[in-house]
């Protein structure tokens, strides 16, 4: 499958970004590699940079007035890679799919919060596109790791 596994209970893959091969076990341009806390996710880890530039940008100008909606998109950015942590430090795999998906419900009510940022001109098109995409990215990553977890054996 193409993408990112994550779970504490699995051995993932992950792409090579250099080439150290002392850990694990080089499969077909991948390694094999134990994620031992959700800091290691690079979903989570991408999830802390889109809040930080959420963070930045909300303060800046009419959106840091808007307190309703800096607000409210401030907190379903820090839902996203909160509730990755959450599930990843339950004990069982069904609460830390449950909480894979609320993550991914917060994805979504990023990108929405984002398209009305746009409609109210708080957000340059630009700016929006990028981060649009960037929670597309981790809707996708964390649909991929939900799929995953459903596929792997128990």
């Amino acid at each position: 499958m193409e993408g990112w596994l994550y779970s504490p209970a699995l051995v993932v893959q992950q792409n090579l970004c250099s080439e150290g091969k002392d850990k694990g076990e080089r499969v077909k341009g991948m390694e094999k590699k134990r994620i031992e806390t959700f800091e290691d996710l690079k979903v989570w880890q991408k999830c802390i940079d889109l809040v930080k530039v959420i963070y930045l940008i909300t303060k800046e100008g009419e959106f840091s007035r808007d307190f309703g909606l800096r607000d409210q998109l401030r907190r379903a950015s820090v839902s996203i890679p909160t509730n990755i942590a959450e599930g990843f430090e339950r004990y069982s795999r069904k609460e830390y799919l449950n909480f894979l998906n609320i993550a991914k419900g917060s994805a979504g009510e990023v990108r929405s919060l984002l398209r009305v940022a746009l409609e109210v001109s708080y957000l340059e098109q630009q700016t929006y596109v990028q981060l649009s995409s960037q929670a597309m990215e981790l809707s996708r990553m964390l649909s991929n790791q939900i799929q995953a977890i459903n596929q792997s054996p128990k």
